[in-house]
């Protein structure tokens, strides 16, 4: 059996880092605060909106809600400006669906805009479950969105691998017990994903389909 392949979104399928950038700046111009740089903002990407927000602003600021708010309001009206594939990534993804694995995506960009991504950037291709932060689900790193789609797929957890760019998805497969693969082409210094023991790395969306895991 092919091991079912749950995808990480925001640096590991897309990348998303300046249209989160320039919306992020609005929102935090709207308030008065000084943005960032899209290599400063490439730090806080992984831990859902309310924590992008929070690292965004000044040490003290206390609000971290009202930038959220208007990051929101502004990101689903310019998202797609500022947010494409990575190069490869469409084709890789239908080759692996056409050998059999399943693919999912499970992602801490709030469920309306990851689905919404999904379905505009990847059409055609049998990407199912899509997940986004859900208010009743704990985000990642926490494990039971992950075991909600190794349950889905009537696997067990080793049957599956866990694809990301953060230190955070290699937290969240280990906390579910499935092998996880980090990919070094996304917002995380390989130095960092190195340190956290992924079961396999990649540098290319190549050899996504060449390593053992994946075969």
């Amino acid at each position: 059996m092919l091991p079912g392949l749950i995808f990480d979104l925001d640096g590991t399928l897309v990348d998303s880092l300046p249209g989160i950038a320039a919306s992020l700046n609005r929102a935090l111009a709207a308030l008065g605060f000084p943005g960032h740089e899209e290599s400063a903002v490439r730090g806080f990407i992984g831990n859902g909106s309310l924590e992008l927000a929070r690292r965004a602003l000044p040490d003290g600021a206390d609000q971290a809600a009202a930038v959220e708010a208007l990051f929101k309001d502004d990101y689903a009206l310019t998202w797609a400006s500022g947010t494409s594939p990575y190069p490869g990534i469409p084709e890789c993804l239908n080759a692996l669906h056409a050998a059999g694995h399943p693919l999912a995506v499970l992602s801490n960009k709030p469920h309306p805009f990851t689905a919404e991504i999904v379905a505009r950037l990847f059409p055609g291709i049998p990407i199912d479950p899509v997940l986004g932060q859900r208010p009743e689900i704990p985000r990642k790193p926490h494990p039971e969105a992950a075991l909600q789609i190794v349950r889905q797929w009537q696997r067990t957890p080793a049957q599956c691998c866990f694809i990301g760019d953060s230190t955070v998805d290699l937290a969240t497969a280990r906390a579910a017990g499935i092998p996880s693969l980090a990919v070094t082409w996304g917002y995380h210094d390989a130095t960092d994903l190195r340190a956290a023991e992924p079961a396999f790395m990649v540098d290319s969306v190549a050899a996504l389909a060449t390593i053992p895991a994946l075969s």
